[in-house]
């Protein structure tokens, strides 16, 4: 990370009397960036969302969002930011545009400046066919996506999101993350938390604890080399060409019963190369590239970590 962090934690440290949720917890975000925070249940990070966001204060520990010292000014830095949890605030009894209006209020925005905003939002979100139907009459991903509209409804720089995604279907959780990277490219921070690991492949950074401690904290490329053989390269051949394949791909390709494989750390040029060579030489052949999934990188990480997985 090159520019000054817009989210800084510094040893931060959450006790509940004996119990230590939270334990010297350092993390840096760097603005307009997707930034993962990963970890079982009872991790604490749940804990350390609310002490970012302001609600919750630390035991130890220096938190700064968006230029604003959280612990000295909590309030104030609601300002600056938006947050969606797993279960989406929309109050039942009312519809979807009430329960707009009612967010629009909280956050001091004008007539026009809503009528601007959620015209907007309207749109882009799918949300137009739903705006008048109660909140406990929306299906969960409708549900999703007003969520996630209302939290970014005042136009926030620091978007936090708690384990958004949870009971979803899959196209669903698919088009939010579109909305995500969306906001991310137009600059907003966002903080998100997941069960779903390979949702780490959306986002810049990721960062994973466990007991309330850092155990790894990178770009996801980076832990993937790290924690992983990388990349699978499977090349489907016939036993008459493999021997050729073999020798282009060098040392660490082994045969296999349908072709020949490799693992490599990461796809470099001369890699990327090798394989344009294989496929225009046999273009009958067929190249499988696939990464390691982020959950055996976790497993990796806790057990490295001397945590059982």
């Amino acid at each position: 990370m090159t520019n000054a962090p817009i989210i800084l934690a510094e040893h931060l440290t959450k006790r509940f009397g004996d119990f230590t949720a939270v334990n010297d917890l350092s993390i840096a975000v760097e603005p307009g960036t997707i930034f993962a925070f990963l970890g079982a249940n009872g991790s604490g990070k749940s804990t350390t969302i609310r002490m970012l966001i302001g609600l919750l204060q630390p035991t130890v520990g220096r938190i700064e969002v968006d230029g604003i010292d959280v612990i000295r000014n909590p309030r104030r830095v609601r300002d600056h930011i938006g947050y969606m949890g797993q279960k989406v605030s929309l109050y039942q009894g009312l519809s979807l545009r009430e329960n707009v209006e009612f967010y629009a209020g909280l956050n001091g925005l004008s007539s026009e400046t809503l009528s601007q905003r959620w015209g907007a939002l309207r749109e882009r979100f799918g949300l137009t066919e739903a705006e008048h139907e109660h909140a406990e009459d929306l299906p969960a991903g409708i549900r999703q996506r007003a969520g996630l509209a209302l939290a970014i409804l005042h136009q926030p720089r620091v978007l936090f999101l708690d384990e958004p995604t949870a009971g979803v279907d899959v196209r669903s959780r698919g088009l939010f993350w579109e909305l995500i990277q969306d906001e991310s490219d137009a600059g907003v921070t966002v903080f998100v938390t997941t069960h779903f690991l390979e949702e780490t492949d959306y986002c810049d950074w990721v960062c994973f604890i466990d007991g309330g401690r850092l155990i790894a904290n990178a770009e996801p490329e980076v832990l993937r080399q790290r924690y992983s053989e990388g990349y699978r390269i499977d090349i489907a051949v016939p036993p008459t060409d493999r021997a050729h394949v073999l020798q282009l791909l060098g040392t660490g390709t082994q045969e296999t019963d349908s072709g020949v494989f490799k693992a490599a750390p990461t796809l470099d040029a001369e890699l990327l190369s090798t394989l344009d060579r294989v496929a225009a030489r046999y273009p009958h052949a067929t190249i499988h590239v696939t990464q390691s999934p982020m959950g055996d990188v976790f497993r990796r990480v806790l057990a490295e970590s001397g945590v059982v997985a």
